[in-house]
């Protein structure tokens, strides 16, 4: 029985992810770019907003905001359509669209155009529509057919303090503890990968998150924290005549130690591990959102549950709390390339 989606009816963050059936590499750089470019058009279409992502050569990763549902203008839509289908089908809905206008049917005209606005500002339409888009491209450029994926999509709510920076830099970190590079920025197919590379709308989706009610800065200074966070750790370079280490750092031995100890990491140890609360939590968050959205959101546990907030083990989580208790490899030392 797969586990109900906690799914806001108002504007809500969600940590989103999936993987490719078998958990089978299929993805290469030039793959990993069309899975890019597919993404930011399901974006621009659905109005949902993406903070950060990683797409790897199995899976990817999205920190997504869904705004509230905004009405859409005949223009707009017509935009929106051209960032995902070709000249041709675009000219004839919007054709189809004007026509029923023309002729005075105004209801039917906005029956019409809700098939597509329908599909805006709603996180199963984007995560849905991602993937297909996807299966489609690559199963026609592969010649195979059926699904590219391990299941539905997975989801985690998010909300409160500290929630979206830290499963951000997670996201960001993904390559790194993969293997695939010892820094972040050398990453393109992630958030701020993209974003060291200059692009201005990967550059939005990190100030926002490193915002978080204050004021304004500009990337620099967003640039500068987020730094800091996803470089809180690195890897260990030597160690002076006490024996310890130079420059602090993650050591895979060090890290396994403590957990196998039941002892406690830091938040940047941590986030260089994998960490289940960011795909398997439910809700993730501050004490007071993650009880407020289990009170919301009820009937999606167990009927003598009492109350929805519970501690997150393994590290030094602060603030942070989530709605399911996992008990089973909750954290886990990636294997050093």
């Amino acid at each position: 029985m797969r586990t109900a989606r906690i799914v806001e009816e108002c504007a809500a963050y969600y940590h989103i992810t999936s993987r490719v059936v078998d958990r089978r590499y299929v993805f290469d750089d030039a793959e990993k770019e069309r899975v890019r470019k597919t993404m930011r058009a399901v974006e621009g279409f659905t109005g949902c907003e993406i903070r950060t992502y990683a797409i790897l050569s199995n899976h990817w990763h999205i920190l997504l905001y869904v705004p509230d549902k905004q009405e859409i203008t005949d223009a707009e839509l017509g935009r929106r359509l051209r960032l995902l289908y070709d000249s041709t089908v675009v000219d004839n809905v919007m054709g189809h669209l004007a026509g029923l206008r023309e002729s005075g049917q105004m209801e039917a005209a906005e029956a019409f155009k809700a098939q597509y606005t329908g599909r805006m500002y709603r996180l199963s339409e984007f995560g849905k529509m991602f993937k297909q888009r996807v299966s489609y491209s690559y199963n026609r450029r592969h010649v195979r057919k059926g699904t590219l994926w391990e299941e539905r999509f997975g989801s985690v709510l998010m909300g409160g303090s500290g929630v979206l920076r830290a499963t951000a830099a997670y996201i960001d970190l993904n390559a790194v503890r993969a293997g695939l590079v010892k820094d972040p920025k050398d990453y393109r197919f992630s958030g701020y990968g993209e974003a060291v590379g200059g692009s201005v709308v990967a550059r939005a989706g990190l100030e926002e998150v490193m915002r978080e009610g204050e004021a304004d800065s500009g990337w620099g200074s967003a640039a500068s924290k987020y730094r800091e966070l996803l470089y809180l750790v690195g890897e260990v370079r030597g160690q002076a005549e006490t024996g310890s280490a130079v420059r602090p750092g993650f050591s895979y031995e060090a890290v396994q130690a403590v957990l196998d100890q039941k002892g406690r990491l830091s938040l940047g140890e941590v986030l260089r591990c994998r960490v289940r609360y960011f795909t398997d939590g439910a809700i993730l968050g501050s004490r007071e959102f993650v009880e407020e959205a289990f009170g919301r959101h009820r009937r999606h546990f167990g009927a003598k549950r009492q109350s929805g907030a519970r501690s997150m083990v393994g590290a030094e989580w602060g603030e942070l709390y989530v709605a399911r208790q996992l008990r089973v490899d909750v954290i886990r030392v990636p294997v050093p390339s």
